[in-house]
């Protein structure tokens, strides 16, 4: 496969960065007082904000191990602290060809309780991506 060719297959953008917080309230207070956003959605475990077309979820720490397990959530000061999700037109397709690429799935492919199907993995970095549907 030539090189434009396995550019094509991935979107041209990220949709949603999600960042790992001890302290939901006083980053949600960061994010509108700094850049001035309002909340997009909130629940009792995340507030989400708007930056273009890529949203930033704020996700309390306690629950990140929901979406990277078996990888573990790093602490303020050492490790890993975000997870970057790329929308998919078929998740199962895409673990596929991850696969096929030597990718290996920390999760997925599943169906996660608010709706969607996902799948995860590490880049060599370290850095949790996930694929959604």
């Amino acid at each position: 496969m030539t090189d434009e060719a396995n550019a094509s297959a991935w979107p041209p953008g990220i949709s949603t960065i999600t960042l790992f917080v001890e302290d939901l309230d006083a980053t949600k207070t960061f994010y509108g007082e700094v850049f001035g956003l309002p909340v997009v959605f909130e629940d009792g475990n995340s507030a989400v904000f708007g930056f273009g077309d890529t949203v930033i979820n704020l996700l309390k720490a306690t629950e990140a191990p929901g979406l990277i397990a078996p990888a573990r959530v790093a602490g303020p000061d050492a490790g890993s602290r975000m997870q970057f999700t790329l929308p998919v037109d078929d998740v199962d397709a895409m673990c596929e060809k991850l696969a096929a690429r030597g990718v290996t799935l920390l999760n997925g492919p599943m169906d996660r309780p608010w709706g969607i199907r996902t799948a995860s993995f590490r880049d060599p970095g370290g850095h949790i991506w996930e694929i959604a549907r």
